[in-house]
Protein backbone atom coordinates (compact mmCIF):
# COMPACT_ATOMS: atom_id res chain seq x y z
CA UNK A 1 0.00 0.00 0.00
CA UNK A 2 1.42 3.58 -1.11
CA UNK A 3 0.96 6.08 1.61
CA UNK A 4 -1.97 8.66 0.01
CA UNK A 5 -1.09 12.26 -0.04
CA UNK A 6 -1.06 14.26 2.88
CA UNK A 7 -2.90 17.84 3.14
CA UNK A 8 -0.44 20.64 2.51
CA UNK A 9 -1.15 21.60 6.22
CA UNK A 10 0.79 18.23 7.35
CA UNK A 11 4.13 20.13 6.02
CA UNK A 12 3.51 22.81 8.64
CA UNK A 13 2.96 20.49 11.24
CA UNK A 14 5.76 18.71 10.35
CA UNK A 15 8.24 22.00 9.99
CA UNK A 16 6.48 23.01 13.64
CA UNK A 17 7.79 19.52 14.69
CA UNK A 18 11.10 20.11 13.61
CA UNK A 19 11.64 23.58 15.39
CA UNK A 20 9.92 22.83 18.55
CA UNK A 21 12.08 20.10 18.43
CA UNK A 22 9.52 17.73 19.25
CA UNK A 23 10.87 14.54 16.48
CA UNK A 24 13.58 12.88 18.35
CA UNK A 25 15.75 10.28 15.97
CA UNK A 26 16.00 7.07 18.12
CA UNK A 27 19.71 7.10 18.98
CA UNK A 28 20.13 3.36 18.86
CA UNK A 29 17.83 2.59 15.70
CA UNK A 30 18.43 5.86 13.57
CA UNK A 31 15.38 4.60 11.20
CA UNK A 32 13.09 5.11 14.45
CA UNK A 33 12.40 8.10 15.88
CA UNK A 34 9.26 9.58 18.40
CA UNK A 35 7.41 12.50 17.69
CA UNK A 36 5.87 14.67 20.32
CA UNK A 37 2.45 15.87 19.39
CA UNK A 38 2.02 19.75 20.14
CA UNK A 39 0.63 19.55 23.27
CA UNK A 40 3.73 16.72 24.31
CA UNK A 41 0.70 14.94 26.12
CA UNK A 42 1.40 11.91 23.86
CA UNK A 43 3.75 10.42 21.08
CA UNK A 44 4.08 9.13 18.08
CA UNK A 45 6.21 6.50 16.91
CA UNK A 46 7.52 6.58 13.52
CA UNK A 47 10.13 3.79 11.82
CA UNK A 48 11.38 3.42 8.38
CA UNK A 49 12.90 1.37 6.16
CA UNK A 50 15.13 3.04 3.83
CA UNK A 51 15.69 -0.50 1.87
CA UNK A 52 12.30 -0.96 1.26
CA UNK A 53 11.17 2.30 1.16
CA UNK A 54 8.42 2.04 3.86
CA UNK A 55 7.51 3.84 6.36
CA UNK A 56 4.85 3.56 9.52
CA UNK A 57 3.38 5.70 12.47
CA UNK A 58 0.54 5.66 15.10
CA UNK A 59 -0.90 8.80 14.11
CA UNK A 60 -4.48 9.74 13.64
CA UNK A 61 -3.81 10.62 10.24
CA UNK A 62 -2.11 7.62 9.43
CA UNK A 63 -4.28 5.32 11.14
CA UNK A 64 -7.60 6.60 9.95
CA UNK A 65 -6.96 7.99 6.41
CA UNK A 66 -4.23 6.37 5.26
CA UNK A 67 -2.31 9.51 4.53
CA UNK A 68 1.71 10.13 4.31
CA UNK A 69 1.34 11.63 8.08
CA UNK A 70 3.50 15.12 9.93
CA UNK A 71 5.41 13.14 11.96
CA UNK A 72 6.33 10.49 8.95
CA UNK A 73 7.15 14.27 7.24
CA UNK A 74 9.09 15.21 9.80
CA UNK A 75 11.40 12.34 10.32
CA UNK A 76 12.40 12.52 6.77
CA UNK A 77 12.68 16.00 6.44
CA UNK A 78 14.95 15.33 9.97
CA UNK A 79 16.64 12.45 7.85
CA UNK A 80 17.14 14.56 4.79
CA UNK A 81 15.38 11.82 2.78
CA UNK A 82 12.81 15.66 1.67
CA UNK A 83 14.34 19.26 1.59
CA UNK A 84 13.39 22.21 3.24
CA UNK A 85 14.80 25.84 4.20
CA UNK A 86 15.51 25.89 7.64
CA UNK A 87 14.48 29.07 8.13
CA UNK A 88 11.06 28.32 7.60
CA UNK A 89 11.79 26.79 11.66
CA UNK A 90 11.95 29.98 13.78
CA UNK A 91 8.38 31.60 12.39
CA UNK A 92 6.86 28.17 12.46
CA UNK A 93 8.46 27.28 15.95
CA UNK A 94 5.30 26.72 19.23
CA UNK A 95 2.03 26.75 17.15
CA UNK A 96 -0.50 24.26 18.77
CA UNK A 97 -1.88 22.86 15.42
CA UNK A 98 -4.43 20.67 17.43
CA UNK A 99 -5.87 23.20 19.04
CA UNK A 100 -6.01 25.31 15.64
CA UNK A 101 -7.30 22.92 14.30
CA UNK A 102 -9.91 21.74 16.11
CA UNK A 103 -10.98 25.98 16.47
CA UNK A 104 -11.45 25.16 12.85
CA UNK A 105 -13.18 22.66 12.75
CA UNK A 106 -10.47 20.52 11.21
CA UNK A 107 -10.86 22.37 8.60
CA UNK A 108 -7.03 22.43 7.46
CA UNK A 109 -7.09 25.38 5.37
CA UNK A 110 -8.78 27.81 7.41
CA UNK A 111 -6.31 26.29 10.04
CA UNK A 112 -3.17 27.48 7.95
CA UNK A 113 -5.11 30.99 7.38
CA UNK A 114 -5.46 31.20 10.51
CA UNK A 115 -1.68 30.88 11.41
CA UNK A 116 -0.65 32.98 8.25
CA UNK A 117 -2.66 35.81 9.16
CA UNK A 118 -1.30 35.54 12.56
CA UNK A 119 2.43 35.45 11.64
CA UNK A 120 1.75 38.17 8.65
CA UNK A 121 0.30 40.31 11.56
CA UNK A 122 3.58 39.69 13.75
CA UNK A 123 5.34 41.25 10.53
CA UNK A 124 6.39 38.07 8.96
CA UNK A 125 7.17 37.20 5.32
CA UNK A 126 4.51 34.48 4.71
CA UNK A 127 4.42 34.88 0.92
CA UNK A 128 7.93 32.82 1.32
CA UNK A 129 6.40 30.64 3.65
CA UNK A 130 3.73 29.63 1.74
CA UNK A 131 5.96 29.51 -1.62
CA UNK A 132 8.63 27.29 0.32
CA UNK A 133 6.13 24.80 2.07
CA UNK A 134 4.42 24.35 -1.79
CA UNK A 135 8.16 23.31 -2.57
CA UNK A 136 8.11 20.87 0.02
CA UNK A 137 4.36 19.52 -0.26
CA UNK A 138 5.53 19.04 -4.22
CA UNK A 139 8.61 17.07 -2.86
CA UNK A 140 6.61 14.91 -0.64
CA UNK A 141 3.58 14.20 -2.89
CA UNK A 142 5.52 12.79 -5.59
CA UNK A 143 7.11 10.17 -2.83
CA UNK A 144 6.02 6.87 -3.50
CA UNK A 145 6.29 5.85 -0.37
CA UNK A 146 4.73 2.52 1.45
CA UNK A 147 3.23 1.42 4.81
CA UNK A 148 5.18 -0.53 6.89
CA UNK A 149 3.88 -3.50 8.63
CA UNK A 150 0.07 -3.06 9.43
CA UNK A 151 -1.73 0.19 10.96
CA UNK A 152 -0.74 0.64 14.51
CA UNK A 153 -3.65 2.34 16.67
CA UNK A 154 -2.59 5.74 17.85
CA UNK A 155 -1.71 6.13 22.23
CA UNK A 156 -4.80 8.15 23.41
CA UNK A 157 -4.65 11.49 25.34
CA UNK A 158 -3.97 15.36 23.91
Amino acid sequence: MIWKKPHISKIYEALTAIGDRRIEIDENDPNKAKCFSSSKGKFYDVIYDPGSNLINSNDNSAYHTETLSYPMIAFLMTKGFVSYSKSLLEPLKGIYWKEINQKNKNDYSKAIEYVLDDLNKKGIDTNFIEKEVEKIYSEVSKLKIGRLGNKITPPEGW
